[in-house]
């Protein structure tokens, strides 16, 4: 059989003094040196130099004596043994990521003090990075893992171990304990060169564990080159992204490579040095990935990486092709229907990690899909554990540290069909104004508001269109997209707008898109019905979502099986709103509530939230009486709440 021997080298480390990951792992920004490794052949459990198994098969016996025992040679594994020592280097060097495959994949932690892992298979020996010819017989019986690279490998293997972070210099807010944890981690796989993917559940906050990472890493390099590093992420959130890097890392400089006004070739690349992350689209990645070839990324990090799931889609080959330093996935759903989406977004991180598809087809996804292979399966999820770390809200050491009502704002962008439709409703509209006075001029701007708000939702609203809802809208977008997410994991959701006419799109969109029931309770529904869908939607088996005009379902209801409340459009009205979120957030519930309220970037909606959210003197206006204090603005004041800002545009 076969012993391997893997040290991870202490002469070669690089440590740095105040590193908070101990000293035993490597410091800032720097590659891992190699790891030596060593084959020793061992008989009947005895280690054998290459000269005694020489002298050993030179004496072609069945039965021999070694060192006071009757061993029995097996021909065929004489044979392997061979061939083994005349193709292979007896030692030599592989990366980290090579010798973190060899232990992964094969070995079960053995539990003793000497980092000795045993009861290897040899059926997979066609993708070790060192023995990559099949057909041999020559089983690998145990592996030996010494120096730094032992307590690397139980770090990984239980990520437990890795030390928390706390926020970063300048890093404005606070926080939870479990993304400390999640922030130490990231921080540890970076520095160790590897991949990572975050696969939190949706509202435990994925983005502002990837912010605080970014801006940890700015403070603590090494001196070296600045580089910037790339966000790719799907157009619905690219608004969003900006926001919560200028909310919790202000001092990141940001530059949005997005829309028709963006930066292009060299004009492009000379702005590059004067940002810290460029934020872009994974459809702008692929058209202008020439442009991004071109520059070598600090960190290149994936949000909502199941958008590389398909491998072969060029947009997933275009975005491996990305040279950076190191590498992030974040993920909701790392596997959504079939394997091959976590082979994808581990190639990504990790290239070559789970071998090529072929071979990780051949040994993973047929035998796990089609066969249903557990011990396949168990394998899969030790091998992939070291780069994943995966907390859900029900989890004991998660729920204690969330709120019991966690409220976020998700802003979105408009399409270029919503842009150029509130553009012209906007400019007619202040035109008409000029001219009128009074109540005729009041009631303008509440009829301009209400259709800007329709044009913000989806232009069918105002339009009064049947047909295809999808990509015309990226808050309709966008609802899809966390809602897909959420029944995923079991979650149940509450949908508010004030428009009926817009929840019978919301019901017939959902419905078509996830497959899915979805109920719609509006004014007019009858109070038989009203009470039958209560009861559905509370029922265990019940339907998962439930959209609710803001007047009529806002108040009276108990609909507490609801963990998500998702305000599509705003009131504009803090107290209307909590009332609503109240029909999930109340006595009865026991899970934590994600509060979602939408927000379309560079919008009236955009404005009117700032004013709210900063408390600035208007808001006590705002609260009193809805979007009545609009009316008395002037021409010009209204000008600046309602112009677009393009800058925020979907392309």
């Amino acid at each position: 059989g076969l012993r391997l021997r893997l040290v991870g080298d202490e002469s070669r480390l690089w440590n740095s003094a105040d590193d908070e990951l101990g000293d035993e792992v490597p410091g800032r920004r720097k590659r891992v040196s190699p790891i030596r490794f060593s084959w020793e052949l061992t008989l009947g459990n005895e280690r054998i130099s290459q000269e005694e198994f020489e002298n050993l098969a030179a004496r072609n016996v069945p039965l021999l004596r070694l060192r006071d025992r009757w061993i029995e040679l097996d021909p065929q594994q004489v044979a392997a043994a061979k061939r083994f020592l005349a193709q292979r280097k007896a030692s030599g060097e592989m990366s980290l990521l090579q010798s973190i495959r060899m232990a992964q994949a094969y070995l079960e932690q053995a539990g003793d003090n000497n980092g000795q892992f045993k009861n290897a298979s040899d059926a997979e020996l066609t993708i070790l990075p060192v023995v990559y010819e099949s057909g041999e017989a020559l089983p690998l019986e145990a592996v030996d893992v010494d120096g730094w690279l032992r307590v690397v490998l139980e770090q990984l293997r239980t990520q437990k171990l890795v030390a928390e972070l706390d926020e970063p210099p300048g890093f404005v807010g606070e926080l939870r304990p479990y993304q400390r944890r999640g922030l130490g981690w990231l921080v540890y796989l970076r520095r160790l060169g590897l991949g990572a993917c975050l696969a939190d559940d949706m509202g435990l906050g994925k983005t502002v564990q990837a912010i605080a990472m970014l801006l940890h890493e700015r403070q603590n390099g090494d001196g070296s080159e600045h580089r910037p590093s790339l966000l790719i992420c799907p157009t619905s959130v690219v608004a969003n992204w900006r926001r919560e890097v200028e909310r919790f890392a202000p001092e990141l400089r940001v530059l949005v490579h997005h829309g028709g006004s963006r930066l292009e070739g060299d004009d492009f690349l000379a702005a590059l040095g004067a940002n810290d992350l460029i934020i872009t689209s994974y459809g702008t990645a692929r058209r202008d990935i020439d442009v991004l070839l071109a520059c070598e990324w600090s960190d290149l990090i994936l949000d909502e990486a199941q958008n590389i799931k398909n491998p072969g889609a060029k947009q997933s080959q275009a975005v491996r092709r990305l040279p950076a330093r190191n590498r992030v996935a974040l993920t909701g759903t790392p596997v959504e229907n079939h394997l091959t989406e976590l082979w994808s977004v581990l190639e990504f991180l990790n290239p070559g990690y789970l071998g090529n598809h072929e071979q990780f087809r051949h040994q993973f996804m047929v035998p796990v899909e089609r066969y249903n292979d557990e011990d396949r399966a168990r394998e899969l999820r030790r091998l992939v554990q070291p780069f994943l770390l995966r907390r859900l809200k029900s989890d004991p050491t998660i729920i204690s540290d969330l709120p019991e009502k966690n409220e976020m704002v998700v802003y979105c962008s408009l399409t270029r069909e919503q842009a150029g439709l509130y553009e012209t409703t906007v400019q007619e509209s202040l035109a008409k104004l000029d001219r009128a006075d009074g109540i005729q001029r009041r009631g303008l701007v509440l009829s301009l508001l209400t259709r800007l708000k329709q044009i913000c939702n989806h232009p069918a609203q105002l339009l009064k269109q049947e047909g295809p809802l999808r990509s015309r809208s990226g808050k309709l977008d966008r609802l899809t997209e966390m809602l897909e997410e959420a029944l995923s994991v079991g979650d149940h959701a509450l949908v508010f707008t004030q428009f009926v006419e817009m929840g019978t799109l919301l019901q017939r969109h959902l419905r078509e898109r996830l497959q899915t029931e979805v109920l719609f309770l509006h004014g007019g529904t009858p109070a038989n019905q009203r009470d039958q869908m209560v009861q559905a939607f509370q029922r265990e088996d019940g339907p998962a979502i439930f959209v609710l005009s803001l007047r009529a379902g806002g108040s009276g209801l108990n609909l507490t099986r609801a963990n998500h409340v998702f305000h599509y459009d705003r009131w504009w009205n803090p107290a209307v709103e909590n009332q609503a979120t109240d029909r999930a957030f109340r006595i009865g519930q026991q899970r934590n509530v994600q509060v979602h309220k939408f927000v379309v970037a560079g919008t009236l909606e955009d404005r009117i939230n700032d004013i709210i959210e900063n408390k600035q003197a208007l808001a006590e206006s705002i609260v009193g009486s809805g979007e009545n204090w609009l009316t008395e603005l002037n021409t010009d004041e209204l000008r600046e709440i309602l112009t677009l800002r393009r800058e925020m545009l979907d392309e």
